[in-house]
């Protein structure tokens, strides 16, 4: 058995935390990058569709990055997007080399036939892509974690401005044809016009409601008028009714009147 003094303590450092992911291969879909090149390099159709999905930093091949940012410079400028003219713009970038000459380019053409699925494979290497990009911020953290110097305020404000970029960078709405919203306009009129009473949620105020048929989902409403118009008590008195009246929970925001002041108006 050892001796008190023989018997040696565990010491955790940062670099212990942070090299955990050694050794593992960050989160890629290589094949997918391929497929999704040579696509957009066969059919116009498949650029159209994933062109505002993707960025160059969403493929994790460095030479990925190259072709598709000739593809996106390409598209920029309404020319033509072939074999042709990726290869041209990539040696006008200096880049044709770097990732694998024309031999490579037309080996991702003889990868597919079409660009079916393309959408779909797009956004698997978005979602690779924010993986990587969350294991990154997750590093930094903790490194920033252990500096004792820096104010823990600070580093949650840039934590959570790191992870603000990746959502609002990334995230992005997919498109929507005429057909689809013709077909949900129909299906929320029919629900509107089967159901009884009010739509939408009632503000309290009878005649506004029957003109409004109440507040509706996703609706922004705009109340402007003078200053010490009323502007503050009318939206206070809707924000009660809702809340009181019909149990739904309510946020109300000011930029003039402190939390107590709203509270004394609205028990006044």
């Amino acid at each position: 058995m050892k001796q008190p003094n023989q018997i040696q303590g565990f010491k955790v450092d940062k670099s212990t935390i942070i090299n955990l992911e050694k050794g593992k291969i960050p989160p890629q879909a290589l094949d997918l990058e391929e497929a999704v090149l040579g696509a957009m390099m066969i059919d116009k159709k498949g650029v159209d569709e994933v062109i505002d999905i993707l960025s160059p930093e969403a493929f994790y091949s460095e030479g990925h990055q190259h072709i598709f940012q000739s593809i996106f410079e390409l598209f920029q400028e309404s020319k033509p997007i072939d074999l042709l003219t990726v290869s041209t713009q990539l040696k006008k970038n200096e880049k044709l080399d770097i990732v694998g000459g024309d031999f490579y380019l037309i080996s991702l053409t003889q990868k597919v036939s079409s660009s079916a699925h393309i959408e779909y494979h797009a956004r698997i290497i978005l979602q690779k892509f924010i993986q990587r990009s969350l294991i990154k911020i997750s590093s930094e953290i903790i490194e920033d974690a252990y500096d004792e110097t820096q104010d823990v305020f600070d580093m949650l404000d840039r934590a959570e401005a790191k992870l603000y970029d990746v959502t609002q960078g990334n995230l992005k709405r997919s498109s929507e044809t005429a057909q689809d919203l013709v077909i949900q306009a129909k299906k929320k009129i029919e629900e509107i016009s089967n159901k009884k009473g009010l739509s939408g949620i009632p503000s309290g105020f009878d005649k506004l409601d029957r003109l409004t048929s109440g507040w509706q989902p996703s609706d922004l409403v705009i109340v402007a008028a003078r200053p010490g118009m009323g502007k503050t008590a009318l939206t206070l008195s809707m924000a009660r009714n809702i809340s009181v009246n019909q149990n739904i929970p309510v946020a109300f925001f000011s930029l003039e009147m402190s939390s107590v002041q709203l509270i004394t108006r609205l028990i006044s």
